[in-house]
């Protein structure tokens, strides 16, 4: 059993390819062959008649073999042939999820390296996402000093993200801080313009990825 579950991206630049539509049926239906078509496009976000004609696809390239359930549905089961190609697959996708995490990782660094090169330290950070987790990585070695992790989601509120405890924003007027970065690559102009009033006030500035 494997524990990576490959979802097509929906975004301008790493739209799914059909390797990407290919690689997330096999690796469904290796951890689960009883998965009907609608529970596969279900999950991967397209129609019936799209995974129907992939399966069939699949089928003919002896990737995949159908079993008859009952006589109106199917088990869709790996043959030897689409298991070694799906964990081919999956380690290409994993080793390409690597330099596009590293690339991240180096550009979060480089825009930390610009503020510390103007001596800007002590920094908040707003946004307790997948993102932080990048910046709070490329923080490391690095001498800064994190002085809130905040972030508008009242659910996260006192939750501790990777070692720290996430605040509400209103904990902004009390830190002693130089920077606020922005660690969520999602509405940055509304946590900016959020953010502005308070930071232009307290001659803080905002730095966003």
């Amino acid at each position: 059993m494997n524990d990576l579950t490959v979802l097509p991206l929906r975004k301008q630049y790493y739209a799914p390819s059909k390797d990407t539509w290919v690689l997330a049926i096999l690796d469904a239906l290796s951890l689960d062959s009883n998965l009907s078509q609608r529970d596969l496009g279900r999950r991967l976000g397209i129609s019936g008649a799209v995974i129907n004609q992939r399966l069939r696809e699949l089928q003919n390239r002896s990737l995949l073999r159908f079993e008859v359930r009952n006589g109106k549905s199917y088990r869709y089961i790996l043959t030897p042939e689409g298991e070694s190609l799906r964990e081919e697959m999956v380690s290409r996708c994993t080793s390409e999820a690597i330099h596009i995490y590293t690339a991240l990782k180096r550009h979060c660094r480089e825009r930390l390296e610009w503020l510390r090169a103007r001596n800007i330290i002590k920094i908040a950070m707003f946004g307790a996402s997948e993102t932080c987790e990048v910046v709070i990585s490329a923080l490391s070695d690095m001498p800064f000093k994190v002085m809130a992790l905040v972030d508008n989601d009242v659910a996260k509120h006192g939750t501790v993200f990777h070692g720290y405890v996430v605040s509400s924003p209103r904990i902004l007027e009390l830190v002693d801080c130089q920077a606020v970065l922005i660690t969520s690559f999602g509405r940055q102009s509304e946590i900016r313009e959020q953010l502005a009033p308070l930071c232009r006030t307290r001659g803080v500035e905002i730095v966003s990825l």
